[in-house]
């Protein structure tokens, strides 16, 4: 079927009180992993493309890779250019068929962030592309984005309604306390701030750094206006156990299919768990 926006997806989730998973992808197994998930549990989907995945894969085999997928797809799907750097970043992947754009202007001040959000909002609305923006500092690191500790900051709720009002944009990351790749100790989310900004902006939240986050934590979450949770991690992380399981196992392993197909089921796992704990489950 044709790519799903992720206003689409995002909006009846919003209503509904579950999330949808966005799902990094950063080869062929991982996308057919996400996809046979998404299939055998009747889910949405939104595959994530970094910056850094697309420039390892090259941009027209990742819009071949995902618009396959889509196209042989029975549920919505949607493909996201994830943390988009700049403007141009953005026209690359509105040319070759992105349904959905984050423009991650959370490094500028607020007002340079508004400014570049809107631009990037006009570009897409014109072609029917959805926009998710970030207002404050994720931090920890994620393919080329790297934000330090020290340089995390959580959202302002009164900024992010300018945000939301001033762009237009379809959904909005607010920082809250969550982190890329992997978390340190037990992820401390400031539940009231996430509360503050769901009734000042009304409209779908978006979860980075989804990894590792406890369930009930992801359930609170959800409860609170999230509609969207981002999972790179994990999948990277049960892939890279099972290849090394095999390694481990016999020092003869060579052909590929040999390794790769097993890890691709570790990811297929992985995603089945997460749709069933967002609740996407049964919802395409």
């Amino acid at each position: 079927m044709p790519l799903a926006t992720l206003k689409e997806v995002l909006d009846d989730a919003f209503r509904n009180g579950y999330a949808v998973g966005q799902f990094n992808i950063n080869n062929l197994e991982f996308t057919q992993a996400i996809m046979e998930a998404a299939e055998e549990e009747r889910s949405p989907v939104i595959l994530g493309t970094s910056e850094g995945a697309i420039k390892y894969m090259g941009i027209d085999y990742t819009a071949a890779i995902a618009l396959t997928a889509a196209r042989n797809a029975t549920v919505p799907v949607v493909l996201h250019l994830d943390h988009g750097s700049s403007y141009e970043w953005v026209l690359k992947c509105l040319r070759r068929g992105w349904s959905s754009i984050m423009i991650d202007g959370s490094h500028h001040p607020l007002e340079e962030n508004i400014r570049l959000t809107k631009q990037v909002v006009d570009a897409c609305k014109v072609l029917g592309v959805s926009v998710e923006g970030e207002l404050g500092r994720i931090g920890g690191t994620e393919d080329e984005l790297t934000v330090d500790e020290r340089e995390a900051s959580l959202v302002r709720p009164e900024e992010a309604k300018r945000l939301v009002e001033e762009t237009g944009i379809d959904a909005l990351a607010p920082a809250i306390g969550s982190a890329h790749g992997r978390y340190k100790g037990k992820p401390q989310l400031d539940f009231d701030r996430l509360a503050a900004v769901r009734d000042l902006c009304k409209l779908p939240l978006v979860l980075h750094g989804g990894s590792g986050i406890p369930d009930e934590d992801i359930r609170k979450a959800i409860s609170l206006g999230v509609a969207k949770i981002n999972v790179n991690t994990e999948n990277q992380e049960a892939f890279t156990a099972k290849v090394r399981e095999i390694f481990a196992a016999d020092r003869e392993v060579y052909d590929p299919r040999k390794y790769l197909g097993p890890a691709r089921q570790a990811i297929k796992d992985t995603v089945k768990a997460k749709i069933r704990l967002f609740g996407s489950n049964g919802k395409a």
